[in-house]
């Protein structure tokens, strides 16, 4: 079993210190991080806490999913590599129909 955690629902006034508190009652935390938009800077609601032991991440698994902390219910489940995704975005193609002038009337 990995012991990198993935903890979603976060609060966006959650820090990293209060994540890693939260996990430190559970066993020893390694790291914890909170994932941030690159545009905006700002807090995209989900981080990962990395516990030293197996055991320890299947202990804050079982305490933490679906615990409160600042006020929202935590889902706290073994973290999963970050699929492959094809290159441009995906999603549907963009149409660029051009003009962008005044609209007819």
């Amino acid at each position: 079993m990995n012991t990198k955690l993935f903890v979603g629902n976060l609060s966006f006034n959650t820090t990293e210190n209060d994540l890693h508190d939260a996990f430190a009652a559970h066993g020893t935390v390694v790291e914890a991080n909170l994932m941030v938009d690159r545009m905006s800077g700002r807090p995209r609601g989900f981080g990962f806490v990395t516990m030293s032991t197996p055991e320890e991440a299947q202990k804050a698994i079982t305490a933490m999913n679906g615990a409160s902390l600042d006020g929202r219910a935590l889902t706290v489940n073994i973290a999963r590599p970050k699929e492959e995704r094809p290159p441009g975005g995906g999603g549907r193609p963009r149409r660029d129909f051009g003009g962008g002038g005044r609209g007819r009337y």
